[in-house]
């Protein structure tokens, strides 16, 4: 006698959502996770009365209405645009690139002086490609946006978050880089943004209502005994240790990060700050107070915390972030997707389990289809 229609391996985003779902339907879920903590990277701590996002910056954005809906049937949202900043040595600059950067950085003032500069700059580069598609991330970018902008707010920022110069790096990592001739510093083009009330953990909490849940526990530590109380199996995890690298590991990026309480009520006036020259070992600085208050309410709390994040390269035992999806990963995973194809009472979903990185709102809605398809 199985104790479980489903054991749900992960309780990031997906597999709450999925188990949310079933158990809407009567459904009964084990929902494990090798963490001493539920909600995988959205997780939040409170720290001096402000959430922190744990695992890095997390805004939920999306232009489907109903997964937008879902979600706030759930838990309230606050309204929060996220409009992030970028340090270069000390020089401040909005993002995404919009008329405020190009005034920060040319002087200029209309939508025509603007463009006038990136494209002279993007002849260039034209020029000396003569005719060739660009071969790295480097003649990529330089293609979209020019010297300028590439120089001082791409080029070290994204050597840093990859570990290897820009001339190595893929040119599909920048298929496109938006550049906006307004003065728009709204980071997305979403319709509905926002924060949960009280950080992501009341969100989590509602989706896994229903379903029994232990943290601490390992999948393969206990594999045996998990897999004899269930007949059908979601899979959240690395689909490369599923099936015990038989073809090899794939390959990831991961972040560290540095917490810190601060006794002024205001770091940097954002929440997010992007320092963007390769001296400066960090990627970013995430205010995470910012997340959830503004104006009084900031200088009115007399704390704040900030969390420096540093990218590099994983290693075993280190937290999977996001996928190396070059040519020799992606055709590694494809042999694993080989295998969890013919699975039938095994399916995988999420960023980790399917080499994918995905945002918030994406990864539930791949898991509502996930349910449509097999309920």
């Amino acid at each position: 006698m199985k104790h479980y229609d489903y054991l749900i391996v992960g309780s990031g985003l997906f597999g709450a959502t999925f188990a949310h779902l079933a158990t809407q339907v009567g459904r009964k879920c084990l929902v494990i996770d090798s963490r001493p903590h539920l909600g995988g990277n959205v997780y939040c701590e409170e720290k001096e009365g402000i959430h922190v996002h744990t695992y890095g910056a997390h805004i939920f954005h999306t232009n489907d209405k109903k997964i937008w809906e879902f979600v706030n049937s759930l838990v309230p949202f606050q309204h929060y645009i996220h409009c992030p900043e970028a340090n270069y040595k000390g020089e401040r600059y909005n993002l995404p690139f919009n008329m405020n950067t190009f005034h920060q950085m040319w002087g200029v003032q209309t939508r025509e002086e603007a463009i006038d500069i990136i494209e002279r700059q993007r002849s260039t580069v034209k020029i000396a490609l003569n005719g060739r598609a660009p071969r790295n991330l480097e003649e990529q970018a330089l293609m979209l946006v020019g010297r300028d902008i590439y120089d001082k707010l791409i080029k070290g920022y994204t050597e840093k978050q990859w570990g290897r110069p820009s001339t190595e790096l893929p040119a599909f990592i920048i298929r496109r880089l938006p550049l906006r001739f307004e003065y728009n510093n709204n980071y997305f083009d979403d319709q509905y943004q926002g924060i949960p009330v009280g950080g992501y953990n009341p969100l989590i909490e509602r989706l896994l209502e229903g379903s029994d849940t232990r943290t601490n526990c390992d999948f393969f530590d206990y594999r045996d005994e998990l897999t004899s109380l269930t007949d059908t199996i979601l899979y959240t995890g690395p689909i490369d240790r599923f099936y015990n690298y038989c073809f090899g590991r794939l390959e990831y990026r991961t972040v560290r990060f540095e917490t810190e309480i601060l006794h002024i009520p205001n770091y940097q006036g954002t929440a997010v700050v992007n320092y963007t020259d390769r001296e400066t070992p960090f990627t970013r600085i995430i205010e995470h107070k910012h997340f959830e208050l503004s104006g009084k309410a900031v200088t009115d709390h007399p704390k704040t915390v900030i969390s420096r994040e540093y990218s590099s390269e994983w290693k075993v035992g280190m937290e999977p972030y996001y996928p190396v999806n070059d040519e020799r990963n992606n055709a590694l995973y494809a042999q694993y997707k080989t295998l969890a194809d013919k699975e039938t009472h095994v399916f995988f979903g999420g960023r980790l389990a399917e080499y994918k990185y995905y945002d918030m709102a994406p990864v539930i809605g791949q898991a509502m289809q996930l349910w449509h398809n097999i309920c």
